[in-house]
């Protein structure tokens, strides 16, 4: 492990461009990422952040088939989107690039080669599902049907999200093509294989071995659980026309797997960037003296700690991550984020709806990261997490600070006088937290290391509620002046460590305390609030005070949940992005003749009475007029009615059906319903007047 690295490489997961950046990328990937990258260039480390659009794959032609445009148009709208909206969010990467950018299908392409030309992939010409209407090869995307470990008819073909297994398309029960809908057939084709299982024992020794004491115990039990399980060869091609074309003879037709060229990526955007900053990328890809860092959420866990180090290993001249310090999951309001159902907090609508307030939302979602578990964002707590404790902490402390500095001298920092007992407390205190913070962010704890940030707020706040300098300002002048001239060196010190956290914030506090460019002795460093004996010197002259924080009202809070619930309500209704790839319509039954459906009676009747069945949840037990008689049926829709609202309902009613007892109570008959969007019943009844009871249906 390198104890004192010349540079840092740190990588933020590549979003992917089928849809805008949410709240859930959000905590789980890109605000630690940053948080981490300015604390290091505070240190006045060398940083290369980088990042990037992941924009090849299947879900984007998915996407582009849905829409009737091209790949290359859904990829160019949503990297606008999602560049524009870390831009303004704040997230200070040194270049955002793309995979469809020339420099990086160049970059993945010599990679492939490189590995080509060694030996270290196998050829094998497997059998694979094929869409014989739709004359290709089906990516694991495209195949739907039923999870053969639990039974999900509505599983991938490469893993049920149900259950949560990874799948072969072969594995899959029933398959289907999400293309035409037709049953594939298997045909013959050739891939190249990264064979996975020859690098087992260096990822044992790597991961295992070497990193079992420094690694988030979920990252590090996710992959003991795949080394453990046996790693298998994994393919690198695929048959598909949007992609990196595979670059050897014999592979028309087939690209790059895009989990093997989306972490090319970081390697790409690290070249366009040093090119551009006049540097030499390998320094921050091939030095021993580099520490690289990966940030991700923990469905990518395998691909940056398995998979990507397996194809460095392969390669043979790059080094390996000091740390992959991956997030879980984020919900929102109780619920899995889902874009499907838009039951999701879009960064670029937040930005929006909430102009010059992105430090609140990158205070919220740190004081909530998903560092261990999945974790909740509700739009109360971050309310109250704005005005408890931003507001009313941090915010309360700087304008008193600023407000009687300017009030009392003219904004002039005071020369103090001689400290008290409490001062010098004060001040070592002050002194401590830089190191102590560092020491929360080196071991990735950020929700952690902004909570200390914010105890040296609460500790300014602490400090004039304490001295009271409004009062002594009156008797003792002297005492003022140096309880002032304390409380503006928390301010200062508030400055500089607020950034990684609060960049916006700290931006202001800087230019309110005119220390923002080379103002006395320049600007202030990390260290100097631990090591320089004064931040802000007597005589030095600040700004007038503006809000940092201003108080979010219950109405704009409430306006959230109206527009969550709205979305909602708006998507279920209609078939989401989900149903539309996978939700098919019930096949065919077998063919009847016309003498078979004569055998059914149909009639139209009332329900004359309805009560709950004891005991059950689904069952109601009605009364039916059915024009021939009045009789009992026991219907399974108590789930999606009450029994009172359909009193008086005209309903469809199968009158021959054999008799059959359902807890105890005899059911003759059976009422015949449907679905909605929803999955909720509806009555298949007349909607025409004056139809009596006991018509036939035929």
């Amino acid at each position: 492990m390198e104890q004192n690295p010349n540079r840092y490489t740190i990588t933020a997961a590549l979003p992917y461009t089928n849809g805008p950046v949410h709240i859930g990328h959000l905590a789980g990937v890109y605000v630690p990422a940053d948080i981490y990258a300015r604390y290091q260039r505070l240190q006045n480390k060398d940083v290369a952040f980088i990042c990037g659009s992941d924009e090849h794959g299947v879900p984007i032609t998915i996407k582009a088939k849905k829409e009737g445009i091209t790949p290359q148009q859904v990829v160019d709208k949503y990297h606008g989107i999602i560049k524009k909206s870390f831009e303004e969010f704040g997230i200070s990467f040194d270049n955002y690039s793309r995979t469809s950018a020339e420099i990086h299908h160049k970059t993945a392409s010599d990679f492939f080669k490189k590995l080509y030309e060694d030996g270290k992939f196998t050829e094998e010409v497997t059998e694979q599902l094929y869409d014989e209407e739709a004359n290709q090869f089906l990516a694991d995307r495209y195949i739907t049907g039923t999870c053969p470990k639990c039974g999900n008819e509505e599983a991938y073909g490469d893993q049920c999200e149900k259950c949560g297994s990874s799948l072969n398309a072969t594995d899959l029960i029933n398959p289907k093509s999400a293309i035409s809908g037709n049953v594939p057939v298997l045909k013959e084709t050739k891939h190249w294989f990264l064979p996975l299982n020859e690098y087992e024992d260096f990822l044992k020794q790597w991961i295992l071995v070497d990193h079992k004491k420094d690694w988030k115990t979920n990252v590090y039990g996710q992959c003991k659980s795949w080394i453990d399980d046996g790693l298998r060869p994994r393919a690198v091609t695929r048959d598909l026309d949007w992609g990196i074309p595979v670059p050897v003879e014999g592979a028309d037709g087939k690209v790059l797997y895009v989990w093997f060229d989306a972490p090319i990526g970081y390697i790409s955007a690290t070249k366009e960037w040093a090119a551009r900053e006049n540097k030499n990328w390998e320094d921050y890809w091939k030095d021993d003296k580099t520490k690289m860092l990966h940030f991700i959420g923990k469905d990518n866990i395998v691909f940056h700690c398995i998979i990507f180090p397996a194809m460095l290993k392969a390669e043979g001249s790059y080094i390996l991550p000091e740390n992959v310090p991956a997030n879980e999951f984020l919900n929102l309001e109780g619920n899995k984020i889902s874009t499907s159902k838009n039951w999701a907090v879009w960064l670029h609508e937040y930005l929006e709806d909430f102009p010059n307030q992105q430090d609140v939302l990158r205070y919220t979602l740190t004081a909530n990261a998903p560092e261990t578990k999945d974790n909740d964002f509700t739009w109360a707590d971050f309310q109250t997490r704005n005005n408890s404790e931003l507001v009313a902490i941090f915010g309360n402390f700087i304008n008193r600070v600023v407000v009687l500095t300017d009030k009392y001298y003219g904004g002039i920092v005071p020369e103090p006088s001689t400290f008290s007992e409490i001062d010098e407390q004060t001040l070592n205190e002050l002194k401590a937290y830089p190191a102590v913070i560092a020491s929360s962010l080196e071991r990735y704890r950020f929700r952690e290391a902004q909570a200390e940030m914010m105890n040296l707020a609460r500790l300014g706040n602490k400090y004039l509620a304490d001295e009271e300098p409004w009062k002594t300002f009156k008797t003792d002048e002297d005492r003022t002046k140096t309880v002032m001239y304390v409380a503006l060196q928390i301010a200062s010190a508030l400055a500089v460590l607020s950034e990684p956290f609060l960049p916006f914030t700290s931006d202001k506090l800087k230019n309110m305390l005119n220390v923002t460019l080379s103002a006395v002795e320049g600007s202030i460093k990390w260290n100097d609030v631990s090591t320089k004996s004064e931040l802000i010197k007597p005589g030095h002259k600040i700004n007038k005070a503006e809000l940092l924080f201003s108080k979010i009202e219950d109405e704009q809070i409430q306006q959230q949940l109206d527009k969550l619930q709205a979305s909602k309500k708006m998507n279920e209704s209609t078939i989401s992005e989900k149903d539309t790839e996978i939700k098919k319509v019930e096949p065919q039954k077998e063919t009847i003749q016309f003498e078979d459906f004569m055998k059914l009676d149909m009639r139209v009747g009332t329900i004359i009475e309805a009560e709950k069945m004891p005991k059950a949840d689904k069952l109601l037990v009605l009364k039916v007029d059915t024009g021939i008689d009045v009789r009992t049926i026991v219907s399974g829709i108590a789930q999606s009615f009450n029994a009172e609202e359909i009193i008086g309902k005209k309903v469809t009613v199968l009158v021959n059906l054999a008799p059959r007892k359902l807890r105890g109570v005899e059911s003759q008959g059976m009422i015949l319903m449907t679905e909605d969007a929803d999955g909720k019943l509806v009555f298949m009844n007349p909607d025409t007047d004056g139809v009596e009871n006991g018509a036939t249906i035929n």
